[in-house]
């Protein structure tokens, strides 16, 4: 077996973690706000937001495991798979359902944008998270400021 390479922890910004957590909040509450306010019957909407759901536990899972097998912690090959077909299932429903749908075109591209940006979000929450754990439990090298 061989060795891990040692990774190299920097600090995400304060701007980079706002940014992220920005656009998790906006992508979702535009999304919501957009079903919220469509002319659909309580079943479509009900589908776009299950999907949405889906889609944002999906990436955040697939954040995950890839983040453990990068330190080394043992992911289960099927897991691993799972994660990226969930992912990959998330966004063809999504689009099956807009492919589908009786909406303009700039209603369909802001759905599929803002859900987009809601993944996008989510993955970077997760690993802004998870770097300002890793960063909070290592020790400071003196001469950079950066986790040894």
């Amino acid at each position: 077996m061989q060795p891990q390479p040692q990774l190299q922890l920097q600090r995400p910004t304060g701007a980079f973690v706002g940014a992220s957590w920005a656009a998790l909040f906006v992508g979702a509450a535009v999304y919501l706000i957009g079903l919220w306010n469509a002319g659909m019957q309580l079943n479509e909407k009900g589908y776009y937001f299950t999907v949405l759901l889906y889609g944002l536990f999906s990436a955040v899972s697939l954040q995950k495991t890839v983040r453990d097998r990068l330190e080394g912690i043992r992911v289960t090959g099927i897991y691993y798979s799972l994660c990226w077909v969930s992912l990959l299932i998330s966004i063809l429903l999504l689009s099956i359902g807009l492919w589908n749908a009786t909406l303009a075109l700039s209603e369909k591209g802001f759905y599929a944008m803002a859900f987009l940006l809601s993944l996008f979000g989510a993955v970077a929450v997760q690993k802004n998270i998870r770097d300002l754990a890793l960063f909070k439990d290592a020790p400071l090298d003196a001469e950079s400021g950066n986790a040894a």
